[in-house]
């Protein structure tokens, strides 16, 4: 591997950009990188270095992207899933984790392989009228992330130190500016940071689900899916929101992206190597996503399903109820904790997403400390409204829906993504195979099956 960081020029003009392969690429895209502050600035060690230090050299990316995935949305969501309906809806669970691995993998496939994010490659095939629509879609996608944030954050403050909702959502605004100092030190430190509050994580839940001590055998059962999911308008509504909150559509613009930041060579053999470590990064870190979504809705079902409190749908009723319950002192403590850094960590990648949108689809550029103000202050407002007028109860009826929402965003994201990586026209000798071909579309067909069902239940009552 090359000792120095490539330069844009340097690392994207022996790309795989045949004229006719991007109907609207322009000349000068050849040397415009996404994220170019941050691009090629991860030093990558040379072929002759061990496989485990060039392997570290590419973790990273995996798990700022798994962040998205165990967000306080999931925990409304996940929440309610094990609270009401026990452990069937692990089932869900897995196959919404297999499905991200995937559609991860693909994303950073994509970027390794053409130098574009997805919102590059998108503005480069589509015409601009559909690039404004996935556009708005992605920041609608965004806006409802950033709705999960702020509520999260705001609850997790109020369990904490007591601070009103309203105050909370309103103090959310100023961990916008945790991004600045870490891009400014280097993209290393801010990985750093997400990964430390990632661990503390998955330690609060670790001691959690050892205090609940659910039983193996229900836990195995509700791994094997069943038809009772989608027969049930109710588990299917939730279901679908663990989709939601589990395939984040930004996250799929954000990998393809970050991956960028590792100055490997941009030759076949270099890029062939990126995808091959990106992939088992980001496949490790959505494995720890996995077991803390898992996680949450195990101790839900053990601690209030299996006690007659399957009416727990709220994150401040189970912070009340876990500790008696569970007979820990410190696990309601442990349970905000772990929310507080769960918002804090989704505020850090939902950032980099934004710009990655704006700067891809629009070529639009302003201050990262802007970007962010603008979309939690898009965030905050029903955050505020609703907490007006209806309270916490109504809060948390907002969280839910919003990754209703998500989910319904998701193929605008995901069918774009599927027919980058499966043209060869676009991916030259990167292309996936026929199988992972018709995975992806499966995995892409399901998503809008089940958008359909939601769609249809919701518009029949």
């Amino acid at each position: 591997m090359s000792e120095n960081p490539s330069t844009p020029e340097t690392a994207l003009t022996d790309l795989p950009r045949k004229a006719s392969a991007w109907r609207f690429a322009r000349d000068e895209d050849r040397t415009r990188p996404s994220l170019p502050e941050v691009f090629s600035s991860v030093h990558v060690p040379d072929g002759q270095t061990p496989w485990l230090k060039r392997f570290l050299a590419f973790v990273g990316p995996g798990y700022m992207v798994s962040v998205g995935y165990m967000d306080p949305g999931n925990w409304a969501t996940d929440l309610q899933g094990g609270a009401q309906y026990g452990y069937t809806l692990l089932c869900v669970i897995m196959l919404s984790n297999l499905m991200a691995i995937l559609l991860q993998a693909l994303s950073a496939r994509l970027g390794i392989a053409t130098g574009r994010d997805l919102a590059q490659a998108c503005r480069d095939q589509y015409h601009p009228a559909i690039n404004i629509i996935l556009w708005l879609a992605c920041e609608l996608a965004i806006i409802a992330c950033d709705l999960a944030e702020v509520i999260g954050t705001a609850v997790a403050l109020q369990l904490l130190f007591g601070l009103p909702l309203l105050g909370g959502a309103l103090l959310s605004i100023f961990d916008a500016f945790i991004v600045l100092p870490l891009m400014g030190r280097g993209f290393r430190y801010l990985e750093a940071f997400v990964i430390g509050l990632l661990t503390i994580i998955a330690l609060c839940f670790a001691v959690q689900l050892v205090a609940a001590a659910p039983p193996v055998a229900s836990i195995l059962k509700g791994l094997l899916p069943t038809s009772q999911v989608i027969a049930t308008p109710g588990m299917l509504y939730i279901a679908i929101g663990i989709i939601g909150a589990t395939v984040m559509p930004h996250n799929l613009y954000l990998h393809s992206s970050i991956v960028q930041t590792r100055a490997y060579e941009r030759t076949p053999a270099g890029r062939r190597e990126a995808i091959r470590w990106s992939t088992w990064d980001s496949t490790i870190a959505l494995m720890l996503a996995l077991f803390i979504n898992a996680a949450i809705l195990i101790v839900a079902a053990a601690a209030f399903h299996d006690t007659g409190h399957q009416n727990v749908a709220e994150i401040e009723d189970a912070y009340r109820l876990l500790s008696p319950i569970l007979g820990l002192g410190i696990a309601s403590t442990l349970f905000a904790l772990a929310l507080l850094a769960a918002g804090t960590n989704s505020t850090v990648t939902g950032t980099l997403a934004g710009q990655i949108i704006m700067e891809g689809f629009l070529r639009l550029r302003i201050p990262h400390w802007a970007r962010r103000l603008l979309t939690r202050g898009l965030a905050i407002i029903p955050v505020a409204v609703v907490t007006v007028l209806y309270g916490g109860h109504g809060v948390g009826t907002l969280l839910l829906a919003s990754q209703v929402i998500l989910s319904l965003q998701l193929p605008f994201a995901v069918i774009p993504l599927v027919m980058f990586v499966s043209n060869r026209r676009k991916m030259g000798e990167f292309t996936i195979s026929p199988f992972m071909t018709v995975l992806s579309w499966s995995v892409a067909g399901l998503i809008l099956l089940l958008n359909f069902k939601l769609l249809y239940d919701t518009l029949a009552g």
